[in-house]
């Protein structure tokens, strides 16, 4: 999948992240995005935007797999490339994502978290409606301490969800 690759390779798309991803590191996780989405009722989905392009980036659900005080949950991420930017795309996809999570999944609750200096994200998900309370805010057990990236936000919906 080149596109997912340039996607998972572009520095300003991954600027949130610690670090990009190689051609191998990107299809390892297009390979386990594919393994989630065949044995779940759920995962990322790719974002096409008819008549514009077959891929955009990807929207959707995902059970993070480190340890952290909210877990276990069901998460909401979202990754667009960046001539898809600033144009909702973000905000519509992740609303059909929520309203899958609890119109057809009847989840409880969906969080979303991002390093507290990704403004960007951080207004998808007030856009989208969801909460935020200092307390859930965590450092990423992935990051070391000090990283620029260590301290996260937590942000949660549940139904009923208005879209």
């Amino acid at each position: 999948m080149p596109a997912f690759a340039e996607l998972n390779a572009d520095p300003q798309v991954m600027r949130y992240f610690p670090a990009v991803l190689d051609r191998q590191a990107s299809d390892a996780l297009a390979a386990r995005i594919r393994d989630r989405l065949d044995t779940t009722q759920f995962g990322f989905w790719a974002v096409q935007i008819t008549g514009v392009t077959d891929f955009a980036g990807f929207i959707g659900l995902s059970v993070p797999s480190f340890d952290a005080p909210f877990m276990p949950c069901v998460e909401i991420g979202w990754r667009l490339a960046r001539p898809y930017w600033k144009m909702g795309y973000a905000s519509e996809g992740a609303r059909a994502a929520l309203a899958y999570a609890f119109d057809t999944l009847r989840l409880p609750q969906v969080v979303a978290y991002t390093a507290a200096i990704n403004t960007p994200s951080i207004l998808v998900m007030q856009r989208l409606g969801m909460r935020h309370h200092a307390s859930d805010d965590f450092g990423h057990p992935a990051l070391p301490e000090g990283h620029p990236l260590r301290q996260h936000v937590l942000y949660r919906a549940t139904p009923p969800f208005t879209r």
